[in-house]
């Protein structure tokens, strides 16, 4: 039975450390909720005298719209929320409850976008757009100035390509009508209150779901040069628009970060501690291959396997992978998978690593989880682990040995934590 969590769920150890990491798990992704960030930025909200219209574009569109709703209530003129597919948890108000696709757009994107460009068509100075965005933001929130197709293509070509967020964002922005503050011109002249779940490191607000109402710093030269690093092949209309600027400028916008994965790290720390371990993050920042990142955190168990005492290394960030088989997993599948190799036959030694969205690439899974005991599970199930990296099949193989994790769309998406859990240090 591979693990499932509920994140309402309170915390009861069972004194095992695949008990320790679930209750670890639950822990981080409830301290991550918006709920109570929204409700604080919300506090802040700007004086209006026109109309108020919200629009919540990203993974944890529905969850940070519900708290909104629940502080302003009959205030909200109208409004419309657009987050993925299965994402949605039921009726807001009089919100627009719109799914899409993630992480490559698809008609419903365009769609529930347009609704919205047509729901903020009109508006004066005095009213005020409540623009709550997450990550997922640019493939939820999109109209491609390119035929849909093709943009589906780049997008793939991207994804496969292990190209970081930035630099897809980079390029999204110059093909498409919304992003790189281009939502915040079409909303003037009301003003924007923007608040923003952040899921990329470092918190940049202009990257963050390719930054609908926020001005640009990237540039044309640098798109154009993501488009040769990694060989893009682009119609002559698109290679165009890499050429044309985005606002650099906006005066009707105000923004605030409402999250990010410190505090995800953080949460998974004070459990940690609370459970008997001696926590250490050794970065909010984790930006490298997958499997490189769960080889990393292997060797770490390797040297302090010995040392007696019960310790826990925890990691966030967004890792990426480079495809190179057509088998069915996600970058934290794939960390999990790769510690696996590694921490063949320790005891007590666990690694586990989910995104904090509760969905790892394009599967119902929100992560993997191995134990000292994977890696012998899979040999007897006839598995080769560098044969099923090489294949990017991870979630099958963790499917065999127990090493899935579900939690079922969180409401949240500020990146992915990864941990190494280490209990009494016995070999």
């Amino acid at each position: 039975m591979n693990i499932r969590t509920d994140i309402s769920d309170p915390i009861v150890p069972d004194g095992t450390v695949t008990g320790d990491a679930v209750q670890i798990m639950r822990a981080a992704l409830n301290a991550a909720l918006p709920d109570t960030a929204v409700e604080k930025a919300l506090a802040e909200l700007p004086e209006y005298s026109g109309r108020l219209i919200l629009v919540a574009a990203g993974k944890a569109a529905w969850q940070m719209a519900k708290a909104a709703h629940q502080s302003l209530g009959g205030r909200i003129d109208a409004g419309i929320v657009i987050t993925k597919h299965d994402h949605a948890q039921g009726p807001i108000g009089n919100l627009l409850i719109r799914e899409a696709g993630h992480p490559v757009p698809d008609a419903d994107s365009y769609s529930a976008t347009q609704e919205c460009i047509d729901l903020i068509e009109d508006l004066k100075a005095e009213d005020l757009v409540l623009f709550l965005l997450s990550g997922g933001g640019s493939a939820l929130f999109e109209k491609p100035l390119i035929p849909p197709e093709e943009m589906d293509d780049i997008t793939h070509q991207l994804l496969a390509s292990g190209a970081d967020i930035v630099e897809m964002n980079t390029l999204r922005k110059r093909l498409s009508a919304v992003k790189g503050g281009k939502f915040a011109r079409l909303c003037a002249p009301a003003r924007v209150y923007s608040v923003v779940l952040s899921d990329i490191l470092g918190d940049p607000l202009d990257m963050i779901a390719s930054g609908p109402a926020y001005p640009d710093s990237s540039t044309c030269e640098q798109a154009q040069a993501i488009a040769r690093k990694y060989g893009l092949k682009l119609s002559d209309a698109a290679a165009q628009l890499l050429t044309q600027e985005t606002p650099k400028e906006l005066d009707n916008v105000e923004s605030r970060i409402t999250g990010s994965v410190r505090q995800l790290c953080a949460a998974a720390a004070e459990t940690c501690a609370k459970l008997g371990y001696e926590p250490v993050v050794l970065t909010a920042s984790l930006c490298c291959e997958a499997r490189e990142a769960g080889s990393f955190l292997a060797s770490i168990a390797q040297y302090h396997i010995a040392s007696g005492k019960s310790v826990a290394f925890i990691a966030g960030g967004e890792t990426v992978v480079h495809l190179t088989g057509k088998g069915k997993g996600g970058r934290n599948q794939e960390i999990a998978l790769s510690a696996a190799r590694r921490i063949d036959g320790m005891a007590d030694t666990l690694v586990f690593s989910m995104g904090s969205d509760g969905t790892d690439g394009p599967t119902d899974a929100a992560g993997g989880i191995v134990t000292g005991e994977s890696a012998g599970a899979m040999r007897r199930a006839g598995l080769d682990i560098d044969a099923v990296l090489r294949d990017n099949d991870a979630y099958h193989a963790l499917e065999k040995v127990d090493g899935l994790v579900f939690t079922g769309p969180t409401g949240t998406n500020v990146n992915d934590l990864s941990c190494l859990l280490i209990r009494g240090g016995k070999s």
